[in-house]
Protein backbone atom coordinates (compact mmCIF):
# COMPACT_ATOMS: atom_id res chain seq x y z
CA UNK A 1 0.00 0.00 0.00
CA UNK A 2 1.27 3.48 -0.85
CA UNK A 3 2.52 5.81 1.86
CA UNK A 4 -0.37 8.20 1.19
CA UNK A 5 -2.81 5.46 2.16
CA UNK A 6 -0.71 4.33 5.11
CA UNK A 7 -0.73 7.90 6.39
CA UNK A 8 -4.49 7.62 6.82
CA UNK A 9 -3.78 5.33 9.81
CA UNK A 10 -1.97 6.08 13.03
CA UNK A 11 1.63 4.89 12.56
CA UNK A 12 2.55 1.38 13.63
CA UNK A 13 5.97 1.01 11.97
CA UNK A 14 9.16 3.05 11.85
CA UNK A 15 8.65 3.60 8.11
CA UNK A 16 5.30 5.26 8.74
CA UNK A 17 6.85 7.62 11.28
CA UNK A 18 9.47 8.65 8.73
CA UNK A 19 6.83 9.05 6.02
CA UNK A 20 5.09 11.58 8.26
CA UNK A 21 8.38 13.40 8.84
CA UNK A 22 8.15 12.79 12.58
CA UNK A 23 11.21 12.44 14.77
CA UNK A 24 9.33 10.89 17.68
CA UNK A 25 5.88 10.16 19.06
CA UNK A 26 4.22 11.63 22.13
CA UNK A 27 2.10 8.62 23.01
CA UNK A 28 2.43 4.97 22.04
CA UNK A 29 -0.56 2.71 22.65
CA UNK A 30 0.03 -1.03 23.09
CA UNK A 31 -2.86 -3.44 22.59
CA UNK A 32 -3.60 -7.16 22.49
CA UNK A 33 -5.82 -6.74 19.40
CA UNK A 34 -4.74 -6.22 15.82
CA UNK A 35 -4.85 -2.53 14.90
CA UNK A 36 -8.31 -1.91 13.47
CA UNK A 37 -8.94 1.78 12.88
CA UNK A 38 -12.58 1.74 13.94
CA UNK A 39 -14.32 3.48 16.88
CA UNK A 40 -15.46 0.18 18.39
CA UNK A 41 -11.79 -0.57 19.12
CA UNK A 42 -10.71 1.33 22.21
CA UNK A 43 -7.13 1.93 21.11
CA UNK A 44 -8.20 3.43 17.78
CA UNK A 45 -10.77 5.62 19.53
CA UNK A 46 -8.33 7.00 22.13
CA UNK A 47 -5.56 7.28 19.57
CA UNK A 48 -7.71 9.38 17.25
CA UNK A 49 -8.87 11.54 20.16
CA UNK A 50 -5.29 12.25 21.24
CA UNK A 51 -4.36 12.96 17.62
CA UNK A 52 -7.26 15.42 17.35
CA UNK A 53 -5.85 17.26 20.38
CA UNK A 54 -2.49 17.67 18.68
CA UNK A 55 -0.53 14.72 20.07
CA UNK A 56 1.62 12.46 17.89
CA UNK A 57 0.31 8.95 18.47
CA UNK A 58 1.47 5.50 17.40
CA UNK A 59 0.11 2.00 17.96
CA UNK A 60 1.91 -1.27 18.64
CA UNK A 61 -0.60 -4.07 18.26
CA UNK A 62 -0.05 -7.61 19.51
CA UNK A 63 3.65 -7.28 20.37
CA UNK A 64 5.44 -10.61 20.79
CA UNK A 65 8.32 -9.43 22.96
CA UNK A 66 10.58 -6.52 23.94
CA UNK A 67 11.87 -6.15 20.37
CA UNK A 68 8.40 -5.27 19.13
CA UNK A 69 8.09 -2.65 21.86
CA UNK A 70 11.22 -0.95 20.54
CA UNK A 71 10.05 -0.40 17.02
CA UNK A 72 8.45 3.04 17.46
CA UNK A 73 11.09 4.33 19.84
CA UNK A 74 10.55 5.94 23.23
CA UNK A 75 7.44 8.14 23.53
CA UNK A 76 7.84 11.72 24.70
CA UNK A 77 4.98 11.35 27.18
CA UNK A 78 3.87 7.79 27.93
CA UNK A 79 3.01 4.27 26.86
CA UNK A 80 -0.69 3.37 27.13
CA UNK A 81 -1.31 -0.35 27.65
CA UNK A 82 -4.46 -2.44 27.25
CA UNK A 83 -5.22 -6.11 26.69
CA UNK A 84 -7.56 -5.01 23.89
CA UNK A 85 -11.33 -5.11 23.59
CA UNK A 86 -11.43 -8.38 25.53
CA UNK A 87 -9.94 -9.50 28.83
CA UNK A 88 -6.91 -11.61 27.85
CA UNK A 89 -7.88 -14.50 30.12
CA UNK A 90 -11.40 -14.58 28.68
CA UNK A 91 -9.92 -14.37 25.19
CA UNK A 92 -7.50 -17.22 25.85
CA UNK A 93 -9.59 -19.70 27.87
CA UNK A 94 -13.06 -21.21 27.66
CA UNK A 95 -15.43 -21.51 30.62
CA UNK A 96 -14.00 -25.04 31.01
CA UNK A 97 -10.49 -23.56 31.38
CA UNK A 98 -9.39 -25.00 28.04
CA UNK A 99 -7.19 -22.96 25.74
CA UNK A 100 -9.16 -21.27 22.98
CA UNK A 101 -7.95 -22.07 19.48
CA UNK A 102 -9.40 -19.01 17.76
CA UNK A 103 -9.33 -15.25 18.34
CA UNK A 104 -11.50 -12.92 16.27
CA UNK A 105 -9.18 -10.00 17.06
CA UNK A 106 -6.05 -11.68 15.63
CA UNK A 107 -5.09 -11.79 11.92
CA UNK A 108 -5.91 -15.23 10.55
CA UNK A 109 -8.08 -15.99 13.57
CA UNK A 110 -5.51 -18.20 15.33
CA UNK A 111 -5.20 -17.56 19.07
CA UNK A 112 -1.42 -17.24 19.26
CA UNK A 113 -0.72 -13.52 19.73
CA UNK A 114 -2.26 -12.44 23.04
CA UNK A 115 -0.36 -13.51 26.19
CA UNK A 116 -2.13 -14.44 29.39
CA UNK A 117 -2.51 -11.42 31.70
CA UNK A 118 -1.54 -9.28 28.73
CA UNK A 119 -1.47 -5.96 30.61
CA UNK A 120 1.13 -7.22 33.09
CA UNK A 121 3.19 -8.83 30.33
CA UNK A 122 3.22 -5.76 28.09
CA UNK A 123 4.23 -3.47 30.96
CA UNK A 124 7.04 -5.89 31.81
CA UNK A 125 8.34 -5.78 28.23
CA UNK A 126 8.22 -1.98 28.18
CA UNK A 127 10.19 -1.78 31.41
CA UNK A 128 12.83 -4.13 29.98
CA UNK A 129 13.41 -1.78 27.05
CA UNK A 130 12.75 1.73 28.37
CA UNK A 131 13.74 2.75 31.88
CA UNK A 132 11.70 5.37 33.73
CA UNK A 133 9.15 5.90 30.96
CA UNK A 134 5.61 6.66 32.15
CA UNK A 135 3.18 3.76 31.70
CA UNK A 136 -0.61 4.10 31.80
CA UNK A 137 -2.78 0.98 31.92
CA UNK A 138 -6.48 0.83 31.07
CA UNK A 139 -9.20 -1.05 29.24
CA UNK A 140 -11.48 -3.79 30.52
CA UNK A 141 -8.71 -6.00 31.94
CA UNK A 142 -7.11 -3.26 34.03
CA UNK A 143 -10.32 -1.45 34.93
CA UNK A 144 -12.00 -4.43 36.59
CA UNK A 145 -8.84 -5.46 38.45
CA UNK A 146 -8.13 -2.10 40.04
CA UNK A 147 -8.61 -3.39 43.60
CA UNK A 148 -7.87 -6.78 45.14
CA UNK A 149 -9.99 -9.24 43.17
CA UNK A 150 -10.83 -12.92 42.89
CA UNK A 151 -9.06 -14.53 39.93
CA UNK A 152 -10.93 -17.62 38.77
CA UNK A 153 -8.11 -18.90 36.57
CA UNK A 154 -5.69 -19.23 39.50
CA UNK A 155 -8.48 -19.61 42.10
CA UNK A 156 -7.04 -17.00 44.41
CA UNK A 157 -7.40 -13.34 45.34
CA UNK A 158 -4.84 -11.23 43.54
CA UNK A 159 -3.60 -7.74 44.31
CA UNK A 160 -4.56 -4.67 42.32
CA UNK A 161 -3.24 -4.97 38.78
CA UNK A 162 -1.68 -1.54 39.23
CA UNK A 163 0.71 -3.04 41.78
CA UNK A 164 1.18 -6.35 39.97
CA UNK A 165 2.05 -4.60 36.71
CA UNK A 166 4.17 -1.83 38.29
CA UNK A 167 2.56 0.75 35.98
CA UNK A 168 2.42 4.41 37.01
CA UNK A 169 -1.34 4.98 36.82
CA UNK A 170 -4.50 3.05 35.95
CA UNK A 171 -7.43 4.49 34.00
CA UNK A 172 -10.75 2.84 34.82
CA UNK A 173 -14.01 3.05 32.94
CA UNK A 174 -14.27 4.96 29.68
CA UNK A 175 -10.94 6.73 29.51
CA UNK A 176 -11.28 9.75 27.23
CA UNK A 177 -11.24 12.47 29.89
CA UNK A 178 -8.55 10.79 31.97
CA UNK A 179 -6.18 10.07 29.09
CA UNK A 180 -6.28 13.68 27.90
CA UNK A 181 -5.60 15.02 31.39
CA UNK A 182 -2.75 12.55 31.88
CA UNK A 183 -1.16 13.70 28.61
CA UNK A 184 -1.54 17.36 29.59
CA UNK A 185 -0.02 16.83 33.03
CA UNK A 186 2.94 14.78 31.86
CA UNK A 187 3.65 17.34 29.14
CA UNK A 188 3.60 20.08 31.79
CA UNK A 189 5.68 18.09 34.27
CA UNK A 190 2.84 17.94 36.79
CA UNK A 191 1.81 15.24 39.27
CA UNK A 192 -0.69 12.57 38.20
CA UNK A 193 -2.47 12.62 41.56
CA UNK A 194 -6.17 13.43 41.77
CA UNK A 195 -7.26 12.77 38.18
CA UNK A 196 -10.89 11.63 38.00
CA UNK A 197 -11.26 8.15 36.57
CA UNK A 198 -7.81 6.98 37.66
CA UNK A 199 -6.13 4.83 40.29
CA UNK A 200 -2.67 5.48 41.73
CA UNK A 201 -0.75 4.19 44.74
CA UNK A 202 1.19 5.73 47.61
CA UNK A 203 3.32 4.38 50.43
CA UNK A 204 1.68 6.89 52.79
CA UNK A 205 -1.61 8.78 52.84
CA UNK A 206 0.00 11.82 54.41
CA UNK A 207 0.76 13.24 50.97
CA UNK A 208 -2.81 12.72 49.75
CA UNK A 209 -4.35 16.12 49.09
CA UNK A 210 -8.12 15.98 49.62
CA UNK A 211 -10.39 18.58 48.09
CA UNK A 212 -12.98 19.93 50.53
CA UNK A 213 -15.91 18.27 48.77
CA UNK A 214 -14.35 14.80 48.57
CA UNK A 215 -14.90 11.99 51.05
CA UNK A 216 -12.36 9.23 51.71
CA UNK A 217 -13.54 5.67 52.41
CA UNK A 218 -11.26 2.77 53.32
CA UNK A 219 -12.02 -0.64 51.84
CA UNK A 220 -11.00 -3.73 53.80
CA UNK A 221 -7.31 -4.28 53.08
CA UNK A 222 -5.82 -6.81 50.67
CA UNK A 223 -4.72 -8.92 53.63
CA UNK A 224 -8.24 -8.86 55.07
CA UNK A 225 -10.02 -9.82 51.85
CA UNK A 226 -7.57 -12.66 51.21
CA UNK A 227 -8.26 -14.20 54.61
CA UNK A 228 -11.94 -13.38 55.16
CA UNK A 229 -14.67 -13.78 52.54
CA UNK A 230 -16.97 -11.51 54.53
CA UNK A 231 -14.37 -8.77 54.21
CA UNK A 232 -14.06 -9.51 50.49
CA UNK A 233 -17.82 -9.09 50.09
CA UNK A 234 -17.74 -5.90 52.15
CA UNK A 235 -15.03 -4.45 49.93
CA UNK A 236 -17.05 -5.24 46.81
CA UNK A 237 -20.22 -3.71 48.26
CA UNK A 238 -18.47 -0.49 49.28
CA UNK A 239 -16.83 -0.19 45.87
CA UNK A 240 -20.11 -0.63 43.98
CA UNK A 241 -22.02 1.77 46.21
CA UNK A 242 -19.40 4.49 45.80
CA UNK A 243 -18.42 4.31 42.16
CA UNK A 244 -20.79 7.02 40.96
CA UNK A 245 -19.38 10.17 39.32
CA UNK A 246 -21.72 12.41 41.33
CA UNK A 247 -20.77 11.01 44.76
CA UNK A 248 -17.19 12.32 44.71
CA UNK A 249 -15.72 9.59 46.90
CA UNK A 250 -12.08 8.49 47.06
CA UNK A 251 -11.67 4.79 47.81
CA UNK A 252 -8.48 3.47 49.42
CA UNK A 253 -7.36 -0.12 49.87
CA UNK A 254 -4.17 -0.99 51.71
CA UNK A 255 -1.91 -3.63 50.15
CA UNK A 256 0.92 -4.57 52.52
CA UNK A 257 2.70 -1.23 53.04
CA UNK A 258 1.13 0.53 50.06
CA UNK A 259 -2.21 2.21 49.49
CA UNK A 260 -4.17 1.81 46.25
CA UNK A 261 -6.15 5.02 45.72
CA UNK A 262 -9.16 5.31 43.41
CA UNK A 263 -10.20 8.86 42.61
CA UNK A 264 -13.86 9.55 41.77
CA UNK A 265 -15.03 8.38 38.34
CA UNK A 266 -14.74 10.76 35.43
CA UNK A 267 -17.99 12.38 34.39
CA UNK A 268 -19.47 10.79 31.26
CA UNK A 269 -18.91 12.61 28.00
CA UNK A 270 -21.55 15.10 26.97
CA UNK A 271 -23.58 14.40 23.87
CA UNK A 272 -21.47 16.85 21.87
CA UNK A 273 -18.27 15.17 23.03
CA UNK A 274 -19.62 11.72 22.18
CA UNK A 275 -20.67 12.96 18.76
CA UNK A 276 -17.19 14.32 18.09
CA UNK A 277 -15.56 11.08 19.18
CA UNK A 278 -17.42 8.91 16.69
CA UNK A 279 -16.88 11.26 13.76
CA UNK A 280 -13.09 11.40 14.00
CA UNK A 281 -11.31 10.36 10.76
CA UNK A 282 -11.25 6.59 11.21
CA UNK A 283 -10.43 4.53 8.11
CA UNK A 284 -12.70 1.75 9.46
CA UNK A 285 -10.23 -0.82 8.18
CA UNK A 286 -7.54 -3.17 9.43
CA UNK A 287 -4.09 -1.60 9.18
CA UNK A 288 -2.26 -3.13 6.17
CA UNK A 289 0.65 -4.24 8.37
CA UNK A 290 -1.71 -6.60 10.21
CA UNK A 291 -4.02 -7.38 7.30
CA UNK A 292 -1.02 -8.86 5.48
CA UNK A 293 -0.94 -11.53 8.20
CA UNK A 294 -4.55 -12.55 7.59
CA UNK A 295 -8.12 -11.24 7.87
CA UNK A 296 -9.38 -9.95 11.22
CA UNK A 297 -12.84 -11.39 11.80
CA UNK A 298 -13.84 -8.81 14.44
CA UNK A 299 -14.02 -5.99 11.88
CA UNK A 300 -16.71 -7.79 9.89
CA UNK A 301 -19.31 -7.52 12.65
CA UNK A 302 -18.73 -3.80 13.28
CA UNK A 303 -17.62 -2.32 9.95
CA UNK A 304 -21.16 -1.25 9.05
CA UNK A 305 -22.52 -0.81 12.55
CA UNK A 306 -23.27 2.34 14.53
CA UNK A 307 -22.77 3.03 18.23
CA UNK A 308 -25.75 5.14 19.24
CA UNK A 309 -25.60 4.97 23.02
CA UNK A 310 -23.10 4.48 25.84
CA UNK A 311 -23.78 3.24 29.38
CA UNK A 312 -26.39 0.84 30.74
CA UNK A 313 -28.65 0.85 33.79
CA UNK A 314 -29.53 -2.84 33.49
CA UNK A 315 -27.22 -3.80 36.39
CA UNK A 316 -27.18 -7.51 35.48
CA UNK A 317 -25.19 -9.37 38.14
CA UNK A 318 -22.85 -11.12 35.70
CA UNK A 319 -22.13 -8.11 33.48
CA UNK A 320 -19.19 -5.72 33.80
CA UNK A 321 -20.67 -2.96 31.62
CA UNK A 322 -22.24 -1.07 34.52
CA UNK A 323 -18.93 -0.99 36.40
CA UNK A 324 -17.09 0.02 33.23
CA UNK A 325 -19.45 2.43 31.46
CA UNK A 326 -21.60 3.44 34.50
CA UNK A 327 -25.41 3.50 34.69
CA UNK A 328 -25.52 6.99 33.18
CA UNK A 329 -26.81 6.55 29.64
CA UNK A 330 -25.51 9.03 27.08
CA UNK A 331 -27.07 9.04 23.62
CA UNK A 332 -25.51 10.53 20.52
CA UNK A 333 -27.47 13.13 18.61
CA UNK A 334 -29.53 11.92 15.68
CA UNK A 335 -27.65 14.29 13.36
CA UNK A 336 -24.30 12.78 14.37
CA UNK A 337 -25.55 9.24 13.82
CA UNK A 338 -26.95 10.09 10.40
CA UNK A 339 -23.65 11.76 9.48
CA UNK A 340 -21.80 8.55 10.34
CA UNK A 341 -24.26 6.51 8.30
CA UNK A 342 -23.50 8.73 5.30
CA UNK A 343 -19.79 8.02 5.81
CA UNK A 344 -20.48 4.28 5.73
CA UNK A 345 -22.57 4.51 2.57
CA UNK A 346 -19.60 6.04 0.74
CA UNK A 347 -17.33 3.07 1.43
CA UNK A 348 -16.80 1.03 -1.77
CA UNK A 349 -17.78 -2.27 -0.15
CA UNK A 350 -21.05 -0.96 1.34
CA UNK A 351 -23.93 -3.03 -0.01
CA UNK A 352 -26.87 -1.23 1.55
CA UNK A 353 -27.08 -2.85 5.01
CA UNK A 354 -26.43 -1.23 8.38
CA UNK A 355 -25.97 -4.39 10.41
CA UNK A 356 -26.47 -2.84 13.84
CA UNK A 357 -27.48 0.40 15.51
CA UNK A 358 -27.11 0.22 19.26
CA UNK A 359 -24.77 -0.05 22.21
CA UNK A 360 -24.72 -2.05 25.45
CA UNK A 361 -28.54 -1.88 25.38
CA UNK A 362 -29.78 -0.50 22.09
CA UNK A 363 -33.24 0.59 23.20
CA UNK A 364 -31.88 2.75 26.01
CA UNK A 365 -31.19 5.30 23.28
CA UNK A 366 -32.91 8.56 24.16
CA UNK A 367 -33.66 7.58 27.76
CA UNK A 368 -32.57 9.99 30.47
CA UNK A 369 -33.69 9.47 34.07
CA UNK A 370 -33.89 12.87 35.80
CA UNK A 371 -32.96 11.40 39.20
CA UNK A 372 -29.94 9.41 38.00
CA UNK A 373 -28.65 12.35 35.98
CA UNK A 374 -28.71 14.73 38.95
CA UNK A 375 -28.17 12.53 42.01
CA UNK A 376 -26.60 9.33 40.69
CA UNK A 377 -27.85 5.76 40.73
CA UNK A 378 -30.62 4.93 43.23
CA UNK A 379 -30.13 2.03 45.63
CA UNK A 380 -33.01 0.20 43.94
CA UNK A 381 -32.54 -1.31 40.50
CA UNK A 382 -34.04 0.60 37.58
CA UNK A 383 -35.47 -2.55 35.99
CA UNK A 384 -35.94 -5.34 38.55
CA UNK A 385 -38.12 -6.59 40.09
CA UNK A 386 -40.07 -4.19 37.86
CA UNK A 387 -39.33 -1.26 35.60
CA UNK A 388 -39.22 2.13 37.32
CA UNK A 389 -41.36 4.68 35.48
CA UNK A 390 -38.48 7.16 35.51
CA UNK A 391 -36.36 4.65 33.57
CA UNK A 392 -38.63 5.30 30.58
CA UNK A 393 -38.05 9.05 30.68
CA UNK A 394 -36.42 11.14 28.02
CA UNK A 395 -35.19 14.70 28.30
CA UNK A 396 -38.48 16.18 27.18
CA UNK A 397 -41.10 13.48 27.75
CA UNK A 398 -42.17 10.90 30.30
CA UNK A 399 -41.94 7.94 27.93
CA UNK A 400 -39.13 8.10 25.37
CA UNK A 401 -38.91 4.39 24.58
CA UNK A 402 -40.03 4.97 21.00
CA UNK A 403 -37.11 7.29 20.20
CA UNK A 404 -34.95 4.31 19.26
CA UNK A 405 -37.50 3.26 16.63
CA UNK A 406 -37.67 6.79 15.25
CA UNK A 407 -33.86 6.76 14.98
CA UNK A 408 -33.90 3.49 13.02
CA UNK A 409 -36.45 4.93 10.60
CA UNK A 410 -34.31 8.00 10.01
CA UNK A 411 -31.25 5.82 9.36
CA UNK A 412 -33.30 3.79 6.86
CA UNK A 413 -34.19 7.01 5.01
CA UNK A 414 -30.56 7.79 4.12
CA UNK A 415 -29.83 7.28 0.38
CA UNK A 416 -28.16 3.92 -0.45
CA UNK A 417 -29.37 2.37 2.82
CA UNK A 418 -31.63 -0.58 2.01
CA UNK A 419 -31.73 -2.40 5.34
CA UNK A 420 -31.21 -1.42 8.98
CA UNK A 421 -30.98 -4.10 11.64
CA UNK A 422 -30.71 -4.27 15.40
CA UNK A 423 -27.98 -6.72 16.33
CA UNK A 424 -27.13 -5.65 19.88
CA UNK A 425 -28.95 -6.07 23.17
CA UNK A 426 -32.62 -5.23 23.51
CA UNK A 427 -34.25 -5.03 26.94
CA UNK A 428 -37.69 -6.48 26.28
CA UNK A 429 -38.90 -5.53 29.77
CA UNK A 430 -38.32 -1.85 28.94
CA UNK A 431 -40.45 -2.21 25.83
CA UNK A 432 -43.27 -4.05 27.58
CA UNK A 433 -43.40 -1.36 30.28
CA UNK A 434 -43.93 1.35 27.67
CA UNK A 435 -47.28 2.76 26.64
CA UNK A 436 -45.90 2.47 23.10
CA UNK A 437 -45.18 -1.27 23.38
CA UNK A 438 -47.38 -2.40 20.46
CA UNK A 439 -45.90 0.22 18.14
CA UNK A 440 -42.30 -0.56 19.16
CA UNK A 441 -42.73 -4.33 18.82
CA UNK A 442 -44.41 -4.02 15.43
CA UNK A 443 -41.67 -1.68 14.22
CA UNK A 444 -38.88 -3.94 15.51
CA UNK A 445 -40.09 -6.65 13.16
CA UNK A 446 -39.02 -4.46 10.24
CA UNK A 447 -35.56 -3.97 11.74
CA UNK A 448 -34.87 -7.62 12.49
CA UNK A 449 -32.84 -9.85 10.20
CA UNK A 450 -34.58 -13.20 10.57
CA UNK A 451 -34.10 -13.64 14.30
CA UNK A 452 -34.28 -11.14 17.14
CA UNK A 453 -31.72 -12.18 19.74
CA UNK A 454 -32.75 -11.56 23.34
CA UNK A 455 -31.04 -12.55 26.58
CA UNK A 456 -33.49 -14.01 29.11
CA UNK A 457 -30.42 -15.91 30.46
CA UNK A 458 -32.50 -18.38 32.50
CA UNK A 459 -36.06 -19.34 33.38
CA UNK A 460 -36.01 -20.31 37.06
CA UNK A 461 -37.30 -17.42 39.23
CA UNK A 462 -34.63 -17.88 41.91
CA UNK A 463 -31.74 -17.85 39.43
CA UNK A 464 -33.21 -14.86 37.59
CA UNK A 465 -33.48 -12.97 40.89
CA UNK A 466 -29.78 -13.55 41.57
CA UNK A 467 -28.95 -12.54 38.00
CA UNK A 468 -31.09 -9.39 38.32
CA UNK A 469 -32.99 -10.33 35.17
CA UNK A 470 -36.73 -10.00 34.40
CA UNK A 471 -39.07 -12.96 34.71
CA UNK A 472 -39.33 -15.68 32.09
CA UNK A 473 -43.01 -14.78 31.72
CA UNK A 474 -42.03 -11.35 30.38
CA UNK A 475 -39.74 -13.01 27.84
CA UNK A 476 -42.56 -15.27 26.69
CA UNK A 477 -44.99 -12.36 26.47
CA UNK A 478 -42.59 -10.37 24.32
CA UNK A 479 -41.83 -13.40 22.14
CA UNK A 480 -45.55 -14.03 21.60
CA UNK A 481 -46.30 -10.41 20.69
CA UNK A 482 -43.27 -10.06 18.41
CA UNK A 483 -43.95 -13.24 16.47
CA UNK A 484 -47.65 -12.36 16.19
CA UNK A 485 -46.69 -8.96 14.76
CA UNK A 486 -44.34 -10.66 12.29
CA UNK A 487 -47.10 -13.04 11.23
CA UNK A 488 -49.49 -10.13 10.62
CA UNK A 489 -46.83 -8.59 8.39
CA UNK A 490 -46.31 -11.95 6.66
CA UNK A 491 -42.67 -12.01 7.71
CA UNK A 492 -40.95 -15.15 8.99
CA UNK A 493 -39.13 -13.66 11.93
CA UNK A 494 -38.63 -15.12 15.37
CA UNK A 495 -37.23 -14.47 18.83
CA UNK A 496 -34.36 -16.62 20.08
CA UNK A 497 -32.80 -16.56 23.52
CA UNK A 498 -29.34 -16.58 25.04
CA UNK A 499 -28.91 -18.61 28.23
CA UNK A 500 -26.31 -18.99 30.98
CA UNK A 501 -25.83 -22.19 32.98
CA UNK A 502 -23.80 -22.82 36.16
CA UNK A 503 -24.50 -19.31 37.38
CA UNK A 504 -24.62 -18.94 41.18
CA UNK A 505 -27.98 -20.22 42.36
CA UNK A 506 -28.30 -22.88 39.67
CA UNK A 507 -28.07 -26.51 40.70
CA UNK A 508 -29.48 -29.63 39.07
CA UNK A 509 -33.08 -28.73 39.97
CA UNK A 510 -32.88 -25.24 38.44
CA UNK A 511 -31.12 -26.61 35.37
CA UNK A 512 -33.86 -29.16 34.77
CA UNK A 513 -36.42 -26.35 35.18
CA UNK A 514 -34.65 -24.41 32.41
CA UNK A 515 -34.53 -27.49 30.20
CA UNK A 516 -38.27 -28.10 30.59
CA UNK A 517 -39.02 -24.42 29.99
CA UNK A 518 -37.13 -24.49 26.71
CA UNK A 519 -38.74 -27.76 25.65
CA UNK A 520 -42.25 -26.50 26.42
CA UNK A 521 -42.11 -22.90 25.25
CA UNK A 522 -39.36 -22.41 22.67
CA UNK A 523 -39.61 -25.39 20.38
CA UNK A 524 -35.94 -25.52 19.40
CA UNK A 525 -32.58 -26.66 20.74
CA UNK A 526 -30.74 -23.49 21.78
CA UNK A 527 -27.16 -23.13 20.62
CA UNK A 528 -26.62 -19.82 22.40
CA UNK A 529 -25.82 -21.39 25.78
CA UNK A 530 -22.73 -20.44 27.75
CA UNK A 531 -21.26 -21.62 31.02
CA UNK A 532 -20.89 -18.81 33.54
CA UNK A 533 -17.31 -17.53 33.70
CA UNK A 534 -16.41 -15.65 36.91
CA UNK A 535 -14.70 -12.51 35.61
CA UNK A 536 -13.33 -9.81 37.94
CA UNK A 537 -15.53 -6.91 38.95
CA UNK A 538 -19.01 -8.44 38.81
CA UNK A 539 -21.56 -9.24 41.50
CA UNK A 540 -21.90 -12.81 40.20
CA UNK A 541 -18.17 -13.41 40.61
CA UNK A 542 -18.29 -12.09 44.17
CA UNK A 543 -21.12 -14.53 44.92
CA UNK A 544 -19.22 -17.35 43.17
CA UNK A 545 -16.14 -16.77 45.33
CA UNK A 546 -17.81 -16.05 48.68
CA UNK A 547 -20.94 -18.18 48.44
CA UNK A 548 -23.30 -15.40 49.51
CA UNK A 549 -24.88 -12.13 48.36
CA UNK A 550 -22.69 -9.21 49.53
CA UNK A 551 -25.74 -6.95 49.92
CA UNK A 552 -28.09 -9.26 51.82
CA UNK A 553 -25.75 -11.86 53.31
CA UNK A 554 -27.98 -14.63 51.91
CA UNK A 555 -26.08 -17.86 51.29
CA UNK A 556 -26.30 -18.98 47.66
CA UNK A 557 -25.49 -22.36 46.15
CA UNK A 558 -22.51 -22.26 43.79
CA UNK A 559 -21.43 -25.08 41.46
CA UNK A 560 -17.63 -24.92 41.13
CA UNK A 561 -16.79 -28.36 39.69
CA UNK A 562 -15.86 -28.04 36.02
CA UNK A 563 -17.21 -31.50 35.20
CA UNK A 564 -20.63 -30.65 36.62
CA UNK A 565 -20.63 -27.18 35.06
CA UNK A 566 -20.04 -28.78 31.66
CA UNK A 567 -22.80 -31.31 32.32
CA UNK A 568 -25.27 -28.50 33.06
CA UNK A 569 -24.61 -27.10 29.60
CA UNK A 570 -24.87 -30.50 27.92
CA UNK A 571 -28.26 -30.98 29.55
CA UNK A 572 -29.51 -27.92 27.65
CA UNK A 573 -27.76 -28.12 24.28
CA UNK A 574 -28.47 -31.85 23.89
CA UNK A 575 -32.17 -31.30 24.45
CA UNK A 576 -34.26 -33.68 22.38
Amino acid sequence: MKNSNLNMFLPTTEEEIKARNLKSLDVILVTGDAYVDHPSFGVALLGRLLEARGYKVGIIAQPEGPEDIKRLGRPNLFFGVTSGNVDSMVANYTASRKKRKSDDYTPGGVNNKRPDRAVIQYVNWIKQVFKDVKIVIGGIEASLRRFAHYDWWSDKVRKSILLDSKADILVYGMGERAILEIAERIAAGKSLDGISGTVTWKSSLESLNLEENLNLIHLPSYEEVVNDKRKYAEAYRIMVENTEPLKKVILVQKHDNRYVIQYPPALPLTQDELDELYLLPYTRRVHPYYLAKGPVKAIETVKFSITAVRGCFGNCSFCAITNHQTTLVISRSVDSILEEVKILTKMPEFRGTIVDVGGPTANMFGLSCPVRNTRGQCLRSCLVPNVCKLALSGENKNDATDEFIELLKKVKSIPRVKHVFVGSGIRHDLILASKNADYIISSLVDFTSGQLKLAPEHAHPYVLKIMRKPSAELFLEFKKRFEAAAKRKRQRKYVIGYFIVAHPGEGEKENIYLREFIKKHLGYVPQQVQIFTPTPGTLSTTIYYTGFDPFTGEEIYVERRDKVRNALKENIVNLR
